[in-house]
């Protein structure tokens, strides 16, 4: 059996002897419509069964769908198990909600059909969560026309970066971390999609592919006059960084910076179960300033990351963005000396 014919605007329009033009406006410019005729179209249309104009028809007519892709380069999940990422989609939405628009989360893993997910999405601009500086996604994200917004890079042309300066943040924080220590260390994130926790006597910067980890460990070695022995965790997550934390430790460091609070978080719980005394026998810093990081005493970068997801959504919506780099601080607690 086959069903009944779509109900059209020119439908409703001829059962309300108006013209089409009229009928489209009543759904999209209704405030230029009559309201005894607005009445009348719209009681036709529920009589005759028309829902409306099909948005996706609509969205190609006027090359504008209303909503921002934001690429994670991360499972799904991700988005909502991820402190960082929670606080930076926040601001995202903040702005969609304020400009009512929509918000498509596009996961990406490296595989190859990733940049056709990516290409294909319904979207007005792209925002990229941190990514690898060969990410095959960015080729086609600056490609296609639209305004693209990457956090804390890579930069590339035809994209506005956001995020702060963290070579000189980590370089800061290293002066205040490794004041009087004799043995420091650093617990970072991921170098690569590989995401191969490891431990590394003395890593090359320039092996790194993601620019976040690159610069903090550039800004840490400048303060160091050179490498110092590097844990990298896969993921960053507290529990997860535990056994990466313990095999620092085992190294014997007296300062350790790691590249989030979560990851401070990881080796303020080792020294603890080690009876370590922080400050005295291991300082401890990190980055973010997240909502637990002055309840623990942790010295750490403070940076808004919900408001560079502000910044991001508004250079996707094709918005004037940031002038410049986002605003950091070294916050000072009792985890260092």
């Amino acid at each position: 059996m086959s069903s009944a014919p779509r109900v059209t605007m020119t439908d409703v329009a001829r059962h309300c002897g108006v013209s089409v033009m009229t009928v489209s406006y009543c759904y999209n410019q209704p405030d230029r419509v009559a309201p005894a005729t607005l009445r009348r179209v719209r009681e036709a249309a529920a009589e005759l069964g028309y829902r409306g104009p099909d948005p996706t028809a609509r969205s190609l007519r006027r090359r504008h769908t209303g909503a921002i892709g934001v690429v994670l380069g991360e499972h799904l999940a991700y988005a909502f198990d991820d402190p960082q990422a929670r606080r930076f989609l926040s601001g995202v939405a903040q702005v969609c909600r304020e400009r009512g628009s929509g918000l498509n989360l596009i996961p990406t893993t490296g595989a190859e059909e990733d940049a056709e997910r990516v290409r294909s999405a319904s979207v007005d601009g792209y925002i990229l969560w941190t990514t690898v500086d060969a990410d095959p996604v960015l080729p086609v994200v600056t490609g296609l026309g639209k305004p693209v917004a990457i956090h804390g890079g890579p930069a590339v042309p035809g994209a506005r970066v956001v995020g702060i300066d963290n070579r000189a943040s980590a370089r800061e924080l290293a002066a205040r971390t490794f004041a009087g220590a004799r043995r420091p260390a650093v617990l970072s994130f991921p170098f690569g999609r590989d995401r191969r926790p490891r431990l590394e006597t003395a890593p090359d910067p320039a092996a790194v592919a993601f620019p976040v980890t690159r610069q903090r460990l550039l800004g840490i070695y400048d303060h160091c006059g050179g490498p110092v022995p590097v844990a990298v965790v896969a993921r960053n997550d507290r529990e997860e960084a535990a056994e990466l934390a313990e095999a620092l430790l085992d190294t014997g460091p007296d300062a350790v910076i790691a590249m989030s609070d979560q990851l401070a978080f990881a080796v303020l719980d080792a020294a603890r179960r080690r009876g370590l005394a922080v400050p005295r026998d291991l300082a401890v810093a990190g980055w973010d300033d997240g909502p637990d990081a002055e309840a623990a005493g942790l010295t750490t970068i403070t940076q808004s990351l919900s408001g560079q997801g502000r910044d991001c959504a508004l250079i996707a919506l094709g918005e004037r963005g940031p002038a410049g780099e986002a605003e950091w601080t070294a916050t000072v607690r009792t985890s260092t000396r």
